[in-house]
């Protein structure tokens, strides 16, 4: 079985009791919440990764404060012209503050839609779960960086 492997760089943004997040819309049409980010462009440090993806996808120019964790996600997909293969997600999670520029929602890309939600709310929304392991890495701050949230052995 073929494989592949994508990796990412996150932003967990929290500031005044609320998060920033980005809604993902996916290749059926169906809308969640997801945090800021995206897959690196080659050659592309993390870091720089996740600065480029927040201003995309929110509009903020930010910088990362600290690298929260990493997770990884594995999934059998199919290609579009048939034949499944094996699809590895590593992503990369950092915590962000926001330096400048103005909220505003991306044109064209994977997300339609920036806003602030309060921490308490975010339970009741429809989210990708990868909200919840950056909340969760934010508010542990595992010595290793892995959330209990997502266990590999799960896939």
């Amino acid at each position: 079985m073929q494989t592949e492997l994508r990796v990412a760089a996150y932003a967990v943004c929290v500031r005044d009791g609320q998060i920033l997040l980005a809604r993902w819309v996916d290749r059926e049409g169906v809308k969640r919440w997801t945090l800021p980010g995206g897959g690196m462009d080659h050659g592309e440090l993390p870091v720089g990764a996740v600065v480029r993806e927040v201003e995309e996808e929110t509009g903020y120019l930010a910088e990362a404060t600290a690298l929260l964790g990493i997770d990884s996600i594995r999934r059998r997909r199919t290609r579009a012209l048939g034949g499944a293969y094996d699809w590895q997600g590593l992503r990369i999670v950092y915590e962000v503050r926001v330096t400048g520029g103005e909220l505003r929602n991306e044109e064209d890309g994977s997300t339609d839609l920036a806003a602030w939600h309060p921490l308490e709310s975010v339970p009741s929304l429809t989210r990708v779960e990868l909200v919840d392991i950056g909340l969760q890495l934010w508010r542990d701050r595992p010595p290793l960086g892995h959330s209990p949230l997502h266990d590999p052995a799960n896939g």
